[in-house]
């Protein structure tokens, strides 16, 4: 049986949506009909709480001072894109819904703290829409290789293009017309995306054990490989 036969162990929704929430450097807050997308300026705790750190003078954070009870209904997106150049970028997409509070003192020149006290939390992935229990969200943890992905697959597609190739040669020949790039890798193994004229496909390959940190990644990695067989002509196909 081939590695991409296997079945192969998949995060929870929760966990994947901690994931998303960990590596996410941006989101857009919708508050009183209006969006703001906000780049750095946020933080995710050890329960998954989002906390929002704004200018005193920005319209979020004048909004929660003068909202009732100093409570504003709030809507929370952060968009999951791959760290490498493939078709169709967006992986999934996080929805949080709740209410924006003020958790600081800054001053009026300075800033203000806010935290969401979300209500409701959806999951959206090119498979499905669920719904993320708040309970699962709080005891879940993002994977272990989260916030390394982006460097670790921008590094295999860069400097081990071969190693990529070799990767294929776990999969059904039939699979390989086209072109091939890896996304994503997370604890349970790797996936590569095959793209075609009109659509695309991604191809799991679970790594023989679930790994706790980068290193054990690349190791997990070279253990695959140790498994791919010598395949005479087969390549990489080029880049469209």
């Amino acid at each position: 049986m081939s590695a991409a036969a296997l079945p192969a162990a998949e995060a929870t929704p929760a966990e994947r949506t901690r994931s998303v929430l960990a590596r996410a450097v941006s989101l857009t807050v919708t508050t009183n009909g209006l969006r703001y997308d906000l780049v750095g300026l946020h933080s995710v705790d050890a329960r998954g709480r989002v906390r929002l750190r704004l200018p005193a003078d920005s319209l979020p954070a004048a909004h929660v001072a003068c909202a009732p009870r100093g409570a504003l209904a709030a809507l929370v997106e952060f968009t999951d894109v791959a760290p490498v150049a493939v078709r169709d970028r967006v992986r999934a997409r996080v929805t949080l819904s709740g209410w924006l509070t003020r958790s600081g003192h800054g001053t009026p020149t300075d800033h203000v703290d806010l935290r969401l006290d979300a209500a409701r939390a959806t999951l959206a992935t090119r498979e499905a829409t669920v719904r993320v229990g708040l309970d699962e969200l709080v005891l879940a943890r993002p994977d272990p290789l989260a916030v390394d992905e982006g460097s670790l697959l921008t590094h295999l597609a860069d400097a081990h293009q071969d190693a990529v190739t070799r990767l294929t040669r776990l999969a059904d020949p039939w699979l390989l017309h086209g072109a091939v790039r890896v996304l994503p890798v997370d604890r349970h193994g790797i996936t590569l995306r095959c793209e075609y004229a009109r659509n695309q496909r991604d191809l799991r390959l679970p790594f023989p054990s679930p790994v706790h940190d980068a290193a054990q990644a690349g190791e997990q990695i070279r253990l695959l490989l140790t498994a791919t067989r010598p395949c005479p002509g087969h390549h990489l196909p080029t880049r469209p």
